[in-house]
C-alpha cells in the first residue's frame, strides 16, 4: 500500500478529531445565557424566513403542507358544489382567495413572532432546547396564536367577501344545517381560516 493513498484519509481523520473536540469545547464554554442568545436568534431567523416565504404569491397557495382547504366538515357541501356546473370553480375561487388573503396578511405575523421570541424567558429557552422536536413551535403557537387571529381575521373577511364566497357559503351551509340529525357545519370561513 502506497503512503500517499493512506494520507488522504489520515487527514481526514484528524479534521473530523479536530471537529469533534472543538464542537465539545465550545459546548464547555457557552452558558447557558449564550444558548438562550442563540435560541432567541434562530427563531427570530427562521420567522423572518417563514413570513418571506408565505407572503410571497402561492406563500401560501402552492405550498401543500400550509395551504388552507375548505373546511373538512363541509366537505359533503363542497361535493355537491362541484356537481353544479361551474360550481367546482366557485370552490376553487374559494380556496384560491382564502390563501391569498393569508399571504396578504402574513408580513403583519412578524412584529407578533418577535414579540413572542423577545418575551422568551431563560426557563422557555430551557424547555425548548431541551422538550421535543416541536417545542418551539409549541411555545409560538401558545404565545402568538391570539396575536395571528386578530391580524389574519380581517383581511380574509374582506377577501371572501369581496368574491362572494362567504355569502355562497353561508347560503349552502345553511341550507345544509337545516337538514335533521346532521352534524352543522360552521359557515364562518374566515373563523375557520
Amino acid at each position: 500500500m502506497n503512503i500517499r493513498s493512506i494520507i488522504p484519509s489520515l487527514l481526514l481523520v484528524a479534521i473530523i478529531g479536530m471537529t469533534w473536540n472543538s464542537c465539545e469545547v465550545v459546548e464547555n464554554i457557552l452558558t447557558d445565557e449564550d444558548k438562550a442568545r442563540g435560541l432567541k436568534e434562530a427563531l427570530r431567523v427562521s420567522t423572518d424566513t417563514a413570513v418571506a416565504h408565505g407572503s410571497k404569491t402561492d406563500g401560501y397557495f402552492g405550498n401543500e403542507l400550509i395551504k388552507i382547504l375548505m373546511p373538512p366538515e363541509g366537505q359533503v357541501i363542497v361535493d355537491a358544489i362541484g356537481l353544479i356546473p361551474g360550481g367546482q370553480g366557485l370552490v376553487d375561487e374559494v380556496v384560491l382567495k382564502l390563501n391569498r388573503a393569508a399571504e396578504e396578511a402574513a408580513v403583519e405575523a412578524t412584529p407578533i413572532f418577535i414579540d413572542a421570541i423577545t418575551g422568551l424567558t431563560f426557563t422557555d429557552a430551557v424547555g425548548i432546547l431541551n422538550g421535543n422536536e416541536t417545542a418551539a413551535t409549541d411555545y409560538l403557537n401558545v404565545n402568538t396564536s391570539d396575536g395571528i387571529h386578530t391580524a389574519f381575521k380581517p383581511k380574509i373577511e374582506t377577501a371572501l367577501t369581496s368574491v362572494g364566497a362567504q355569502q355562497a357559503w353561508d347560503e349552502l351551509a345553511g341550507l345544509y344545517n337545516q337538514i335533521p340529525l346532521i352534524t352543522p357545519v360552521n359557515t364562518d370561513l374566515a373563523e375557520y381560516t
